[in-house]
């Protein structure tokens, strides 16, 4: 079932013509469609507040009322209740250490998710059937299995849900340009992406010490194995601040595979995501992935880590990635975060900083045809993300990064870190969506929920 983007949200660009005149890459005007006046603003409430938490809470206060917030940490929870009030003039939203007293409410039209990975598919799914629509942060789902439980539910309850990877709607739509200069052909017939998605050094020892006052570690824990909390007290610095720079919790939880991917569902979730866009390969996904070389955080065996006191995630890795049409997707720790398109006729760069290459260069002597970037958005692309999603709540379409194109291209990702965990190539096949004669690869499709945890699915 394809929900490719140029599917999505109106056919405004039907029929336009491609008369070789010059793309404009200008984001339209902040303004979500249907929600012009204050007692249209839909009522939303925020699930996971620290960091991303807050960064998509504060791009969507603009569009809506946020009436309740919801964190397991007592710190974090009340002081992004006073940053809100500020921003909403006043108007403070409910606070909660539970989620699911949000979900009960039947004055709030949608949630924002940005709990660490480990939650996300329980959180959305409950409030799916809670009749609420979703926008939950990348990377969606912790396992293969629990993106198909998603999309079963998205089609049950026709709620609409927004997948965070917003490299779609912003980034001055460099990647827009990007995917549009690969579908006119800019290069030729594509033969390799390089995704760059950095590489992390491996972490000491962390002790066991204390949970820090005001966090409830075993709900911050909940769908994940019970654990003891571990940190080293040295604090981290910038983007993440305020938490230890070690530890199995805030920010660092990335680095466990209990509750994430590392690199691969974080920065991987972002690029392949753009790769695959390009490639037209939204609605399926690769025949193989090979480990070929790379290096795991501490020792592992029959794919799981024998310690427990330490990053375990990969750390360095080349990955290659047999896509159809004969196209190999490379991705990598080493070099350039972003993304190199390769063809018969040449190769461009491109990531959140800058677009280069020849095919670039040529655009100033042979632009884009009018109206590209919108045709590959599906219609003007919006102030934000953020944006996108209120106006398909409105129109009931489906948002830009919908769970089906989200979830094939993440496969690749978890795929990726499962040939690592077990130290082998794995052949995908991508129809029905299982590892094809490995039963031991195949466990790690899904993941169990540990008991009092379990996803409510009504």
């Amino acid at each position: 079932m394809s929900r490719a983007p140029q599917t999505t949200r109106r056919r405004f660009l039907q029929g336009v013509a491609a008369v070789g005149t010059a793309a404009v890459i200008i984001p339209s005007a902040n303004r979500a469609f249907g929600y012009q006046n204050a007692n249209d603003r839909p009522a939303f409430a925020t699930i996971g507040l620290r960091n991303q938490g807050w960064t998509i809470t504060s791009k969507t206060t603009p569009y809506a009322d946020f009436v309740a917030l919801a964190d397991v940490d007592e710190n974090v929870l009340a002081d992004n209740v006073e940053k809100v009030k500020k921003r909403q003039n006043g108007k403070a939203p409910d606070a909660y250490g539970d989620y699911r007293k949000v979900l009960d409410r039947n004055d709030i039209d949608a949630v924002m998710i940005a709990t660490p990975d480990h939650w996300h598919t329980k959180v959305a799914v409950e409030a799916m059937y809670a009749g609420k629509d979703v926008y939950c942060e990348k990377p969606l789902t912790l396992t293969i299995d629990e993106g198909k439980l998603i999309e079963k539910v998205v089609k049950e309850t026709g709620r609409v849900f927004q997948v965070g990877t917003m490299q779609r709607s912003e980034c001055d739509n460099r990647f827009l340009q990007a995917i549009a200069m690969v579908q006119d052909g800019r290069i030729g017939d594509v033969q390799k992406v390089t995704c760059g998605i950095n590489g992390m050094s491996p972490s000491p020892e962390i002790p066991v010490t204390a949970v820090p006052k005001g966090l409830d570690w075993d709900f911050w824990l909940g769908p994940a194995p019970k654990c003891d909390y571990r940190a080293l007290p040295e604090m981290r610095q910038g983007y993440g601040g305020g938490v230890p720079l070690y530890s199995n919790c805030h920010y660092s939880f990335r680095d466990w595979h209990e509750y994430a991917g590392g690199k691969l569902t974080d920065w991987g979730a972002h690029h392949v995501d753009i790769a695959c866009w390009a490639l037209g390969a939204t609605d399926t996904g690769p025949s193989k992935i090979t480990p070929l070389d790379y290096k795991l955080g501490c020792e592992y065996e029959k794919g799981y880590p024998v310690v427990h006191d330490r990053y375990n995630v990969a750390t360095q890795f080349n990955i290659q990635v047999d896509m159809p049409k004969n196209v190999e997707m490379i991705v990598t720790s080493e070099g350039d975060n972003g993304i190199l398109f390769e063809g018969t006729k040449g190769r461009f760069f491109v990531n959140r900083g800058k677009i280069v290459g020849k095919p670039v260069e040529d655009l100033s002597s042979n632009p884009l045809p009018e109206g590209a970037i919108e045709a590959v958005y599906g219609g003007p692309v919006p102030a934000n993300h953020s944006v996108n999603f209120i106006e398909c709540m409105n129109s009931r379409e489906t948002p830009v990064s919908d769970v089906w194109s989200h979830n094939r291209m993440l496969e690749i990702c978890h795929l990726s870190n499962i040939a690592m965990r077990l130290g082998r190539p794995l052949n995908w096949d991508p129809e029905k969506r299982e590892i094809v004669g490995d039963a031991e690869a195949n466990t790690f499709l899904s993941r169990e929920n540990r008991k009092g945890y379990e996803i409510k699915m009504s």
